[in-house]
């Protein structure tokens, strides 16, 4: 039986697992951590439960394809989706209440904002046409083989440049759709979804809308955490065998081919290894000698991090749903001012998630979990601890402010997730959540393939790779990765 090796298992190294156990490898995956998931974590804090990763959940039929694959019913994975997913709150006091309906969505955003019915159809109709075009071509395949190309989804995507407006960016394109600037920060914040700036990143990118907009949001009934657990219960009942607490310290080579991992606990054979660490440590730490490292790849602008408050809240805000996000005022200094630092965006805006609105387990009675998110710059050497004292400040000022309500003193439990602690815990380089940003019209093709050109029998998964950020693409990476690894099986 062949053996594989699994280093790290967030999501990406999940579906992997799932998917090698299933062709018949002997699968081992070694995580550093005490939990499945990587960032996709638990945390307790008292009487409440966070999450502390990945707080949307789009794409599910992404998990299903590893139900099938093993021939497990998809009715083991409980989710529902959200018929309310997002509120936005504004500082003139302005309310948008999103719903799932597309049609009451276009209402809200057309009596609240201003905006042209017809005019936010046709957006949200483009957004779903580039998403069908691109996906099957930049998300579910590989960008670095060309037979992956090489296909009628090809041709589609190639009818469809003009549509994609690659000489724009994501924000240029929403201020010439829409009118109102709030509109404008509604849709820009969909960069942040794979760590970019609005600013910068290309329109193409006002894809990444349609699946929340179009198709809906959803939750696992048991938190995000579900997820990660359903895929280790999947892997496991395939065969796979977990490997907790075990940090790989090195990949050796044999005339640039894998042949085992060490750990502290000893040497593992291996004839396949898939790292889903980030691509960058997996250079760094664990191929220290090997001297053809992709170092254009590697030198990329590194994607945003986040300062992120877990706060136990002893009340309730009628008035929040699970997801809200409060915007800052056009170009406010505040955050500009703490982090000396552009690139995030020029509308920082702070995002709150609550599951107990749903899930009344995940906090006592007549209180709330918040998990509260401003996205930050990597860290560089910042004097986080500051950082972390100002944002707070800033952070509790504006929600008192937007809700008139006490905050501050509600406040019984907290936790503080900063650059640091990401770069420590889950191993992204400088704290970065995404791997490389997406600030230019050809990032997705200078992403790092899922397989490396010059050592045998490696691979990789993850965030930090193709085709990016988000559970969905995770999932996909996994995927692409063991379809490229059967390829090339069947050219020896």
């Amino acid at each position: 039986m062949k053996k594989a090796i699994v280093i790290g298992a967030g999501v990406g190294g999940l579906g992997a697992a799932v998917r090698l156990a299933n062709l018949g490898y002997q699968v081992k995956v070694f995580e550093a951590n005490g939990h499945a998931g990587g960032k996709m974590n638990n945390l307790q804090l008292g009487d409440f439960r966070f999450d502390m990763g990945p707080s949307i959940f789009t794409g599910p039929e992404y998990v299903k394809e590893l139900y099938d694959l093993c021939g497990e019913p998809f009715n083991q994975f409980p989710y529902q989706k959200l018929e309310q997913p997002f509120n936005y709150f504004f500082e003139d006091g302005t309310t948008i209440n999103l719903k799932a309906d597309k049609v009451e969505l276009v209402n809200e955003l057309s009596e609240k904002l201003g905006e042209s019915k017809k005019k936010l159809r046709n957006y949200l109709k483009k957004c779903e046409k580039n998403y069908q075009r691109i996906a099957p071509l930049f998300i579910e395949k590989s960008l670095h083989r060309w037979q992956h190309l090489l296909n009628k989804k090809l041709w589609k995507a190639l009818v469809g440049i003009p549509r994609y407006k690659l000489h724009q960016t994501m924000h240029q394109e929403n201020a010439a759709t829409f009118n109102n600037p709030k509109t404008h920060q509604i849709f820009n914040r969909f960069a942040t979804y794979n760590g970019s700036n609005p600013y910068q990143a290309p329109a193409m990118l006002n894809m990444i809308q349609h699946l929340e907009m179009n198709v809906g949001v959803f939750l696992p009934e048991n938190g995000m955490v579900q997820i990660a657990r359903s895929l280790q219960g999947l892997a496991q009942k395939q065969g796979a065998l977990f490997h907790f607490q075990e940090k790989v310290k090195e990949i050796h080579l044999d005339n640039n081919k894998v042949v085992a991992v060490s750990t502290d606990k000893g040497r593992y054979e291996a004839d396949v290894v898939y790292s889903n660490m980030d691509v960058h440590l997996t250079y760094d730490r664990l191929l220290p000698n090997f001297e053809k490292v992709p170092k254009k790849i590697l030198n990329q602008e590194r994607s945003s991090s986040a300062i992120v408050f877990y706060w136990g809240i002893n009340d309730v805000f009628p008035e929040l749903t699970v997801h809200n996000l409060f915007f800052s005022d056009e170009y406010e200094k505040e955050f500009k001012d703490i982090f000396e630092y552009k690139t995030i965006g020029e509308d920082p805006s702070i995002y709150v998630h609550i599951t107990s609105k749903i899930k009344s387990k995940d906090a006592p009675k007549n209180a709330e979990n918040w998990f509260v998110m401003i996205n930050a710059p990597i860290d560089i050497g910042q004097d986080w601890e500051v950082l972390k004292v100002k944002t707070k400040e800033v952070i509790i000022n504006k929600l008192e402010r937007v809700l008139k309500r006490d905050i501050r003193n509600k406040i019984v439990e907290e936790f503080v997730m900063d650059a640091p602690f990401i770069a420590d815990t889950y191993s992204g380089k400088n704290g970065s959540i995404y791997g490389n940003a997406s600030n230019n019209a050809f990032a997705a093709f200078y992403r790092h393939p899922n397989f490396s050109k010059n050592i045998e029998g490696l691979y990789f998964v993850g965030v930090s790779v193709h085709p990016g950020g988000g559970i969905p693409l995770a999932l996909n990476s996994a995927k692409i990765a063991v379809t490229c690894m059967l390829e090339d099986q069947r050219k020896k």
